[in-house]
């Protein structure tokens, strides 16, 4: 009887075991990490295709190359900020040292911006008026050229030059020099001969339709345009090879504000 309660007992502490241990073994839920989440990458921005001229190529050609490569861009700049194309290439090849300087090859910075208290974007530190100084670093040379152009547009002492013609380089490089923006005395003299070593003007021209042909032929016998939705006087201007400034003139537009249905002359009206 003793034997049969032992063997009863043992038996029994024996399931218990067997229980326990079944339930030790299964495995807890697998918490999702981060790195198993798949996230959708971002679409990357267009970069500006640059053309880089070899080693040993004359200045010349070097020049050559910096206008193809950034003649657009200074013409896009000049139809919305009104800053000549011949003076906004004038300096990227005075002052990059035509694409070639030390600070454009590392920090995409033509124009030699220097960080100032506002700026929160990437840097670069480079020797100029005093050792390390810290200059803006952009991820595409077009930013620098949008930058240049705030620049000049956002600080009153550069007031006066956009009361210039936008075809008076000459003007506008004495202009920047008596407003402050360099200090050497030779300044407007040197962006001169650039703009007409290089027939730069013609950049201008185009802006300002005097030698262009509009984006589409027929558009030269439209002599107005009627606003639809999502136009602005931007794309209106680019549209038919205008700059913003003398579509609001022909206009008499204070403002850049348009609406839809609204008729807008594309010549001046005395023309008529």
């Amino acid at each position: 009887m003793r034997n049969q309660t032992l063997l009863l007992v043992v038996f029994s502490l024996f399931m218990l075991t067997g229980c326990r241990s079944r339930k030790n073994v299964t495995q807890p839920r697998k918490a999702v990490t981060g790195k198993e989440i798949v996230k959708p990458s971002e679409p990357e921005r267009e970069k500006t295709t640059i053309v880089t001229p070899p080693a040993d190529a004359p200045y010349t050609v070097v020049v050559a190359t910096y206008i193809d490569n950034y003649s657009g861009i200074a013409r896009e700049e000049m139809l919305q900020y009104g800053i000549p194309a011949s003076i906004t290439l004038a300096q990227g090849i005075l002052e990059s040292g035509a694409g070639r300087g030390e600070l454009t090859r590392k920090a995409n910075n033509h124009f030699g911006i220097k960080c100032h208290s506002t700026w929160t974007g990437d840097r670069v530190y480079h020797d100029d008026d005093e050792k390390g100084e810290c200059f803006r670093k952009y991820k595409d040379p077009k930013y620098s050229f949008r930058d240049h152009s705030l620049f000049l547009t956002q600080r009153s002492r550069y007031a006066d030059l956009f009361k210039l013609k936008k075809d008076d380089y000459k003007g506008w490089a004495r202009g920047l020099k008596k407003a402050g923006y360099a200090t050497d005395p030779r300044y407007p003299q040197k962006l001169i001969d650039i703009v007409e070593r290089y027939k730069l003007y013609e950049y201008d021209e185009m802006v300002l339709g005097s030698k262009a042909n509009p984006v589409r032929p027929d558009d030269s016998k439209i002599s107005t345009y009627t606003v639809v939705k999502g136009d602005t006087l931007y794309s209106i201007a680019r549209r038919f090879n205008i700059t913003v400034d003398t579509l609001k003139e022909y206009n008499g537009l204070d403002t850049n504000n348009i609406s839809i249905g609204q008729v807008l002359y594309l010549h001046p009206v005395k023309n008529q």
